[in-house]
């Protein structure tokens, strides 16, 4: 979000700025110039009042060579083109000697207007990059209310363009200091406004990961983002508090529903007694009966799964991965499949129990639905930021429907319906994933079969300590679940 809003902060500082700059530019320019103007201006009145005592004719009187002299020393001071010229165009005095004011052009313009008794316009402006412009300046000397010659000044502008120049590039670089203060400041309340946006964002992916806990610090930001924070954590505590009961709800449940089970079962075994033997009916009733049990138990550790937290270390998941490949191929050798080990060192953040009972599901199940003479891959290998355990079978696979809804609660294909399980199994290994930081993937193998993909982080997460210390009250449970013998665990 920060690379979007910045550079909009950026472009309307910067705008403002220029429209600030640009009339500043030509108002010093305009100035610098009007200046110089003036005083030329001042120059051409003091010479109009030394000609206007100058008596006409080709004779050089005092008056004539004081004035001769006075324009000689300003063209030698200033570099100024001077003369005082007749309406003719005949001279009384110029400086240099050799000099005449133009036929045409801006400088014949200035002229006449100065035959007709007012001074010349102001010249248009100068900018630095004409390199041969000049400024113009004519006055008339008006003896007895006629207008009888006139001062025209020529005077090059190479020092007001550099006056201009140095102007305009203090001001480039004031206005490069402001648009660096501009951007600091936007990048501060960049920062300020989207900071709490930023945490908010990161607790809801915490409490999307299964993080119920986290929540945001409204300490900091607009009012109004610190009020959304304030409603962003009264919505987490309900749906938390909405959780807790559900999965309190659930265990209790399933905890109080085991004892009347099993004196039913109890009773179902006494019935027996008092029948034939083979009889169909209660083979059938005790079959249904330790499935009930089965869906009891799996809900049970579906619950405590889902509340527990999980408790991280660094294991190789490779060496994890070999010690179930190697507990359950009795189980492979005995139905005929061939179970074998792919996998290497790889090091991960994990809760050893956790993953050993997602594996335990895992390959129980690709063992359960793979064909007598097949073959069941476990490997590991590390792929970027996440370590991956991947069980591949060679079984009858899934189809794309099914594949999408794998893992749901109570979910089992419809061609397996008379294979035994609950079809918790899969939705209690992603919540002991999910627990950790790790996830549960599946994926079509091709000719046939399925691929699952456990994938751990390989970064150690920031609320490591916190896990260690809020997970010994799972590990009872996580070994009650993961450190069993292999067995039916899970079933598609």
């Amino acid at each position: 979000m920060r690379t979007r809003l910045l550079p909009l902060l950026i472009v309307l500082m910067a705008g403002v700025l220029l429209a600030l700059g640009f009339p500043l530019a030509v108002s010093l320019a305009a100035a610098q110039q009007q200046q110089v103007v003036v005083d030329r201006i001042d120059d051409t009145v003091r010479f109009a009042a030394l000609a206007q005592f100058v008596t006409e004719g080709p004779a050089l009187d005092e008056r004539r060579a004081t004035l001769q002299a006075q324009l000689d020393r300003y063209h030698d001071t200033y570099g100024i083109k001077a003369g005082v010229f007749y309406y003719n165009d005949s001279t009384m005095a110029r400086a240099p000697q050799d000099w005449w004011v133009p036929e045409t052009g801006d400088s014949r313009e200035a002229f006449q207007e100065a035959l007709s008794g007012r001074r010349s316009s102001d010249p248009p402006q100068v900018w630095p990059w004409q390199t041969d412009a000049r400024l113009v300046v004519a006055s008339p000397v008006v003896r007895d209310g006629d207008v009888v010659a006139v001062v025209f000044t020529d005077s090059p502008t190479d020092q007001l363009r550099s006056r201009v120049v140095r102007g305009w590039l203090l001001i480039v670089a004031g206005e490069s200091a402001a648009m660096l203060l501009a951007v600091g400041a936007a990048f501060r309340l960049t920062g300020w406004v989207l900071r709490p946006v930023r945490i908010l964002d990161a607790a809801t992916h915490d409490i999307a990961t299964g993080r119920m806990k986290s929540r945001v610090a409204a300490a900091s930001g607009p009012p109004e983002l610190r009020r959304l924070a304030r409603s962003f954590n009264e919505m987490a505590d309900n749906v938390e508090e909405v959780l807790e009961q559900q999965r309190a709800f659930v265990a209790d449940a399933s905890h109080q529903l085991r004892n009347p089970l099993a004196a039913l079962l109890l009773r179902i075994e006494l019935l027996a007694l008092e029948l034939p033997a083979g009889n169909e009916e209660i083979g059938s009733v005790r079959t249904e009966g330790k499935r009930l049990a089965q869906v009891l138990d799996d809900l049970l550790d579906l619950a405590l799964a889902e509340h527990a937290a999980a408790d991280l270390q660094l294991v190789d998941v490779g060496e994890l991965a070999a010690e179930r490949v190697s507990a359950w191929r009795p189980l492979a050798d005995e139905r005929g499949v061939r179970l074998s080990d792919l996998t290497a060192p790889v090091a991960a953040w994990a809760d050893p129990v956790a993953l050993s009972s997602v594996l335990d599901a895992v390959i129980d199940n690709a063992l359960k639905f793979t064909p007598r003479g097949e073959k069941v891959s476990v490997s590991a290998a590390a792929h970027g930021e996440v370590s991956r355990i991947v069980v591949e079978d060679h079984g009858p696979g899934l189809t794309d429907e099914e594949l999408a809804r794998i893992g749901d609660r109570f979910w089992r294909s419809g061609r397996h319906q008379n294979v035994k399980g609950s079809g918790l199994g899969l939705s209690i290994s992603r919540a002991l994933l999910s627990a950790g930081g790790g996830s549960l993937s599946y994926a079509h193998r091709e000719p046939h079969g399925l691929r699952v993909t456990v994938a751990v982080r390989r970064m150690a997460p920031d609320d490591t300590a916190a896990q260690k210390e809020e997970g010994t009250g799972r590990r009872g449970h996580a070994r009650a679940t993961g450190g069993r013998a292999p067995q039916d665990v899970v079933e598609r």
